[in-house]
């Protein structure tokens, strides 16, 4: 695809007068016409040409200045690009379109041109000129020349993953500034974003970069074809591999992009690699040099544009998975729910709202980020966390198990480990089909996830409990409506507790419990799940401190349903001991014991809201809370059955209560009402 160009017979020249049109009437010295009435005397006459001739003398003197300095001005940029190589406006021919993946910025004019110079290596070769009309811009232009000096070390490198700089090209104006034309190559009529936008895109670009088995096995993939989804995730672990090397390459050398974004990056179909821009913003990490005096500024100033362009990167890879983020007003919400301090590991819970799942097949790019224990996921709450010191760096987002193939074995780390067992139980519990295998593999993954809890001290829960969470899941009974016929028909929505502390000097919490729900009327229920809605709250105060869970070993039963928490611990002690969870778990042994939060709670009140004209009726109130009291679990209605706390972080939470069934929690995003639906 390709955009018009400025007549049919462009040139750079035209587009510069046209461009410095307004202030050439300040430079133009016009003759005007002189009257005289009478017959003027010699003395006048003497005196006019006099000024004639000063005037005269000025002009020509304010050209010769005017000529020094563009010489001097010109020599100046010589000297400071000598490096690269200076051409003139006669060495291309000037094409009359313009590919739109280059467009730029509105102090650019971009002109495609075929190199016709006999003497250079670029004879006949296609490229780019990116005419820099202001200060601002021509900086840029003279940057990414100066960068190319400093990586001129590793070429290769430099070719392989950046727009190459040829040169520029840079002479007088009449309006007394220089020109100055940045020459660089041409890597395809598209940018990566322009690509995305395609309706068929993904075979477009596979048959771009030209897939073959040897092209796949360089991320750790040994199949070619296969689904769509299948086919989206092996070609975001090529571009996004190859980013990350040229942007690792960039970060060795002490500069960072400061600009990567979807409209800078190209790909080029001759050697297949990921462009990286002109690198016209980048900066340097060491300002002053390393000295001992700036040693600890440089070190925060690295750590913090590495962190800058690692959290760009994490934009690009979410756009080029969830294509809904290439809505502006979607993305704009996507980055204003992490500005505001939102844990970015909540970042599933806060997209579900307006993920698309009207394909039949569901959302592919949901789909890909669930794979391979939502490795997805957490690749991007490392790359967009919120504190700079905690985001991922190049290499180790590409030892990331999301980046790696299949034929790549992958070592995950405890942090990774813990993340999967906590995305696996998410899955299961979405599936709302609570069978028994469903049931006992929920069981193991809660106990696994409280060997492995990371935060067992009181500190660790005051600091991580506070907010909202939602109910997912409750190892104890499970009553719906279906096989029951209740005075009122109450069917449950979203479960919350919100849990605040009121001050830090003490270690007291308050708990509230949000159960929203519907009173469906009327026999056709089971297919109109319209009703009159309500709302129920529980509040109460708990004091938290530290205290351990004990496992207390019982006899076996033989019986047919059992499912007490001894036989939950027989069979995850005999998983245990196997090899696949040996070197993971930090025990030799199922332990007798381990660390958790005790919950000592106060008195608990409740208050009920119903819609009209239910409010008015008590019997229908009663019937409602007897109903709600059946199907919730009972920690949830009266929060003093809660005991401890045994599972924290940032994303999950697990509770027990009294009798010993387990309280599964994941972390409710705060723009619930942001109108993505």
């Amino acid at each position: 695809m390709a955009l018009c160009g400025i007549g049919l017979s462009p040139s750079v020249e035209n587009v510069e007068a046209a461009y410095l049109s307004g202030n050439l009437s300040t430079r133009l010295i016009r003759r005007s016409p002189m009257r005289f009435i009478g017959k003027p005397s010699d003395l006048n006459r003497r005196q006019c040409w006099g000024v004639r001739c000063s005037s005269a003398r000025k002009a020509v003197s304010s050209m010769g200045s005017e000529e020094n300095a563009q010489t001097v001005l010109l020599d100046s940029v010589e000297e400071e690009l000598e490096h690269v190589t200076r051409f003139k406006i006669s060495n291309f021919k000037i094409l009359d379109c313009v590919s739109v993946g280059l467009g730029g910025r509105a102090d650019e004019v971009i002109f495609e041109a075929i190199v016709k110079d006999t003497n250079s290596p670029l004879n006949n070769t296609r490229v780019v000129l990116r005419r820099l009309t202001s200060a601002q811009a021509q900086r840029r232009g003279k940057r990414a020349i100066e960068v190319l000096k400093k990586l001129v070390r590793r070429r290769i490198m430099y070719h392989s993953y950046s727009m190459q700089v040829h040169g520029y090209i840079s002479s007088p104006t009449s309006s007394g500034r220089v020109s100055f034309t940045l020459v660089h190559g041409y890597h395809g009529s598209f940018s990566l974003r322009h690509w995305l936008r395609q309706s068929d895109w993904l075979p477009t670009l596979e048959a771009t970069l030209a897939l073959d088995e040897e092209c796949v096995r360089r991320v750790g993939d040994d199949t070619v074809g296969g689904p769509a989804v299948s086919r989206q995730l092996r070609l975001i672990r090529i571009l996004m591999r190859d980013l990350l090397i040229g942007v690792n390459y960039l970060h060795s050398h002490g500069l960072a992009h400061t600009e990567l974004r979807l409209e800078n990056v190209h790909i080029s179909p001759v050697d297949r690699h990921i462009k990286v821009g002109i690198l016209g913003n980048a900066a340097d990490f060491y300002e002053n040099g390393l000295n001992s005096s700036t040693l600890d500024n440089n070190l925060d100033r690295r750590q913090m544009m590495i962190a800058f362009d690692m959290r760009c990167v994490g934009f690009m890879i979410a756009k080029m998975v969830l294509r809904e983020l290439m809505d502006p007003f979607i993305f704009t919400k996507f980055k204003s729910f992490l500005t505001k301090g939102n844990d970015p590991s909540c970042l599933r819970e806060f997209l579900l709202q307006f993920l698309s799942r009207n394909s039949p097949s569901g959302n592919s790019g949901l789909q890909i980020l669930d794979r391979n224990w939502g490795a997805g996921w957490n690749l991007l709450s490392l790359l967009l966390a919120t504190k700079p010191s905690k985001r991922v760096s190049c290499l180790d987002a590409l030892r990331h198990p999301f980046l790696c193939g299949p034929r790549w074995r992958v070592v995950p780390s405890m942090d990774i480990i813990r993340w999967g067992l906590g995305s696996t139980a998410v899955r299961i519990t979405e599936e709302y089909i609570y069978g028994q295998p469903q049931r006992s593999r929920l069981a193991h993954f809660i106990e696994l996830m409280e060997m492995l809890n990371p935060n067992s001290k009181p500190k660790n829960w005051l600091e991580l409990l506070p907010g909202k969470w939602r109910l997912l899941y409750c190892t104890g009974r499970h009553i719906g409506l279906t096989l029951r016929e209740p005075n009122a028909r109450v069917l449950i929505g979203d479960v919350r507790l919100a849990v605040s502390r009121a001050s830090k000097l003490n270690t007291n919490l308050s708990f509230t419990s949000e159960i929203g729900f519907k009173i469906m009327i009327g026999k056709d229920w089971p297919h109109d799940k319209t009703g009159i809605s309500g709302k129920l709250e529980v509040n109460s105060l708990f004091r938290l401190t530290a205290g351990r869970r004990l496992y207390l070993e019982e006899e076996k039963t033989t019986g047919r349903f059992t499912m007490g928490p001894s036989n939950i611990q027989g069979s995850l002690a005999r998983k245990l001991s196997g090899r696949k969870w040996r070197k993971a778990i930090p025990f030799k042994e199922f332990p007798s014991s381990l660390p958790a939060a005790k919950l000592a709670s106060g008195d608990i009140e409740v208050t009920m809201n119903l819609g009209e004209p239910l409010n008015q009726n008590i019997d229908t109130a009663k019937n409602a809370v007897q109903e709600i009291r059946t199907q919730l679990p009972p920690e949830m209605f009266d929060l003093s059955k809660l005991v401890c706390g045994t599972y924290v972080d940032s994303r999950l939470l697990v509770l027990r209560g009294v009798n010993g069934s387990a309280l599964l929690f994941t972390r409710s995003c705060d723009d619930e009402s942001s109108g993505l639906v």
